[in-house]
């Protein structure tokens, strides 16, 4: 209870103090909405089946429009307005930069004669890439994004080291476009090698020696802007250093091949390339080439799209391939390379009942599986011998364990909810791990408690959630609390370490991640659970776990807010739609909110695998136009207090999803509730977004958040 109370009045607000020297702030309770923004409507009506279904707010697809352009600041205008009254707005944003300000640094990686490492002072924009020569103690800088542009929102997109290291080309993402441009360096003195090569998109860099490198990309557009328009067709091409990008050699993806989604890398000692190519988001062919023979052609290993798989290393001829054919949950097989089909395939680590990933590090495997959404991690020889569970400090997520096979050492990487990621040096003879960079957060993990749930969803499946707030916290239903999901593509949540939660957990909140179907938390069957005609289970499950946080008395409904981003931005569309009277707050992040159009834009057309698409059948029709967001908001109903966010320069999910939704949800939306929608400029769908701009984001949604709940925020 607050022992003291200072009658000071600032933006309508009071100021409480307490006895502790701490300040507690109080929500505005006479906020100003403006009007929303004028939003002209046309006669667009499409016929999907006998069906007609309008689409007034087509006009909004056009990203490139004077209108569109026009509309958005607009709407920028109001939440911005809306906004700046919240009256501990400038105070979380200010809590959220002494957060985030500590020094960040990377696993190091050896490239030749030197060892590189990313590293982050706190809060500058991009991180810096570093190096260091063996035997002598100062780094110097080697790549600094910071000076990629002014504002901090051109980024570092991808590396990739030549393998004797000479040699290193670079990806930049300008404004957060997936389109990328490439720079070549010599890594020794820096000097630039050849032209920039442009229009690269959804593309590694495979070296091959030091003669040049593979990579994929789409023709640009013909219709429609670059960042909207449809782009069909992946190709794989090889650059020749030296030489125009104009006459690079096309290897895969011609008009024998159109894949939509084309991806190579070569085996470590560079004998074979690898080639991926895939027409939707999961199942892949696969393909090899050895290169050690003159004129080998490329070798086709599975040729249909069911299954996942890819080739991690080799021994000489024998390929050790990644894949769930079979296997469900992953199992790691070895074929020869002169005939490599799957039914000459044999296991050398087999399925199990969970979730298998896995990495090379020095001569050894690492299987990597998820227990119930947490990291076991097994170490085994390259004969599949089983040698040891690597001892992790708690239950969370391990990531790395990836090494050159001459490498004696390799890093990884353990977080949780609660424990803020840590790199480990481990040595893979004896197994010991030792701590190699703690971050000093402001956070004391020890205050804090981080436990798993299971709940019933509406089908009686049993889903997993994990729960975060202050220990000895009251469930009193009164809990200010974030419920985060996903759902999909096979995507695994597992936990992490996120600066901007502090927030929340620090004023008594609780942070609940469930995880839903359609994820990879349990493999292909979990997966395809929640995909096409089955996506409902999905929004079914997130709506389970907020109903489970109210039974439990860790929140109300006066007190649950619900995000999520891309496709847990179509969760929290469709859950908002499907059951608005059930959440005080939404955030719908970037989302795939049009269902009946999604497939007409950029790479949208590969997550067919997921949605289905309304073209295909009426059936899938029915079902997408039922759940579809854009669709589904109905006159006259009043929806949570709604914060949209998407940006301009998204070209995964565009903007026009997002934008259709906020204009139509603010046509039919009845009550007070704000529901507004935040574009950021110069943006995209979410990588290298700088510092700056990620906390300015993140302080508005805890603002908007704590004011639409009339909870206070005490410094």
């Amino acid at each position: 209870m607050l022992k003291t109370y200072v009658g000071l009045l600032l933006l309508g607000a009071t100021i409480t103090a307490c006895n502790n020297n701490q300040k507690t702030i109080e929500p505005k309770d006479d906020m100003k909405l403006e009007p929303y923004p004028e939003t002209k409507k046309e006669e667009v009506v499409d016929n999907y089946f006998g069906k007609e279904v309008a689409d007034p707010y087509r006009w909004l697809e056009n990203d490139t429009a004077a209108d569109t352009k026009a509309w958005v600041a607009a709407e920028n205008k109001v939440t911005n307005d809306y906004l700046s009254q919240i009256p501990f707005r400038d105070a979380m944003k200010e809590r959220l930069e002494k957060l985030w300000n500590y020094e960040k640094v990377s696993a190091p990686f050896k490239e030749g004669a030197y060892t590189y490492y990313f590293k982050n002072d706190g809060l500058q924009n991009q991180s810096v890439l570093y190096r260091e020569k063996e035997g002598k103690d100062d780094g110097e800088v080697f790549l600094d994004p910071n000076k990629f542009s002014s504002d901090g929102t051109t980024s570092l997109a991808g590396i990739n080291f030549s393998k004797d290291g000479s040699l290193v080309a670079y990806q930049i993402s300008e404004g957060g476009s997936d389109w990328r441009k490439v720079i070549v360096l010599k890594a020794e003195d820096k000097s630039v090698v050849g032209d920039t090569l442009v229009d690269i998109k959804f593309s590694g860099l495979a070296w091959k020696g030091n003669e040049g490198f593979y990579y994929s990309s789409y023709d640009k557009p013909k219709d429609g802007s670059a960042l909207s328009g449809l782009t069909q067709y992946h190709k794989l091409y090889f650059h020749k250093l030296g030489t125009s990008q104009t006459e690079d050699k096309l290897i895969f993806g011609d008009a024998a091949t159109p894949r939509r989604y084309v991806g190579a890398y070569l085996t470590e000692d560079e004998r074979f390339l690898v080639i991926s190519a895939a027409n939707t988001t999961s199942g892949n062919e696969l393909y090899v080439q050895d290169l050690t023979k003159a004129d080998a052609k490329i070798v086709q290993v599975v040729d249909n799209f069911d299954k996942d798989h890819s080739v991690l290393d080799n021994d000489g001829e024998k390929l050790f391939i990644y894949t769930n054919f079979e296997a469900p949950n992953y199992r790691l097989v070895t074929a020869d390379s002169n005939n490599p089909k799957p039914e000459t395939w044999e296991d050398l680590i087999p399925e199990t009942e969970d979730v298998m990933s896995i990495n090379i590090g020095g001569d050894k495997l690492f299987a990597n599986y998820l227990k119930d959404a947490t990291s076991l991690v097994k170490q085994f020889d390259r004969n599949g011998n089983e040698e040891r569970t690597i001892e992790l400090p708690g239950v969370g997520t391990a990531n790395g364990f990836s090494a050159k096979k001459t490498e004696k050492e390799l890093y990884y990487s353990f977080t949780s909810y609660i424990y803020p990621a840590t790199i480990f040096k481990y040595d893979i003879a004896s197994g010991t791990s030792d701590v190699y960079k703690k971050p000093d957060v402001q956070f004391n993990p020890d205050d804090y408690e981080s436990k798993q749930v299971f709940y019933t969803s509406k089908d009686g499946t049993k889903i997993p959630m994990i729960i975060t707030h202050k220990k000895g916290i009251v469930l009193d239903s009164g809990n200010p609390t974030m419920l985060y999901g996903y759902g999909g593509f096979n995507v695994s949540l597992t936990p992490s370490f996120n600066v901007s939660t502090v927030l929340l957990l620090e004023q008594g909140g609780v942070y609940a991640v469930a995880n839903l179907r359609g994820g990879g938390e349990y493999g292909e069957e979990w997966h395809t659970a929640g995909t096409k005609l089955q996506k409902q289970n999905v929004f079914d499950d997130f709506i389970a776990a907020a109903e489970y946080l109210i039974e439990e008395n860790y929140t109300s409904k006066d007190n649950l807010a619900i995000s999520g981003g891309s496709n847990g931005g179509l969760l929290v569309g469709a859950a908002m739609t499907q059951q608005p009277e059930l959440f005080k707050v939404a955030f719908p992040a970037v989302g795939v909110l049009d269902m009946l159009r999604y497939h007409k834009f950029t790479a949208g057309a590969g997550w067919a695998f997921d949605y289905g698409t309304a073209d295909e059948s009426g059936e899938m029709f029915s079902y997408l136009y039922q759940y579809s967001p854009y669709h589904a908001l109905k006159e006259g109903t009043e929806y949570p207090a709604t914060m949209v966010t998407t940006a301009d320069h998204d070209d995964r999910v565009v903007p026009a999803h997002s934008f259709k939704f906020a204009a139509r949800l603010q046509e039919y939306h009845k009550g007070e509730n704000p529901v507004l929608i935040r574009v950021e400029t110069k943006a995209g769908h979410g990588a290298g977004k700088p510092t700056a701009m990620i906390i300015q984001e993140q302080a508005d949604k805890w603002a908007f958040m704590f004011q639409n709940m009339n909870h206070s925020y005490t410094e």
